[in-house]
């Protein structure tokens, strides 16, 4: 049932051999677990990202995460969509307000695994277990310059030069996509 994501899956590790491991994570999480595009799934679930580009490309788009309290790329869970480009694309209009953000290449520019720690109530009683996020992060890009807008899952979001991204995160996995990114410009 999840052959698609299988085969994005190969098609990823075959270009970037050196990620092998991580790959394996996701493809064990999608071999065993056909419901994994569910935010239910237990141990984890598939998500999609979202680098996105300025009009111009030279910013990327950043937003301080409410609930994690850090600068992340935009993205969400799947929520039962098996086509996680698309839920790059959706996850990154919601989260930003940016019109016309479209694919740069339809193939998944960074695969990461991270944890997502428990959510307690003020009674202290576990609302979400941890669980793992398997995210597949796809570069995308706006040539709408439309003003971005701050959604209720954020405290902040804005275009961010390289400089700027290193002052607000050490995040390497969100380095990563920077490092990454800068490479596919550098390559077209």
């Amino acid at each position: 049932m999840n052959d698609p994501l299988l085969q994005i899956l190969d098609q990823y590790q075959s270009a970037h051999p050196d990620e092998a491991a991580m790959v394996e994570r996701v493809r064990a999480l999608a071999s065993t677990h056909d419901d994994c595009f569910e935010r239910t799934c237990v141990p984890g679930h598939i998500t999609g990202s979202a680098w996105v580009l300025s009009p111009d490309r030279t910013q990327c788009l950043l937003l301080h995460h409410r609930k994690l309290d850090k600068w992340l790329q935009p993205g969400g869970h799947a929520d039962g969509d098996r086509d996680v480009l698309r839920v790059a694309i959706r996850e990154a209009t919601e989260e930003s307000g940016l019109d016309g953000i479209f694919a740069l290449s339809p193939e998944p520019l960074d695969i990461d695994v991270h944890r997502i720690p428990e959510r307690r109530n003020a009674a202290g009683e576990v609302t979400e277990p941890a669980h793992e996020h398997h995210d597949l992060r796809f570069l995308l890009a706006t040539d709408q310059p439309t003003p971005i807008a701050v959604s209720d899952e954020s405290h902040d979001v804005r275009w961010c030069t390289p400089r700027e991204v290193h002052a607000l995160t050490q995040e390497e996995s969100v380095l990563r996509l920077l490092r990454k990114s800068e490479r596919w410009l550098e390559s077209r």
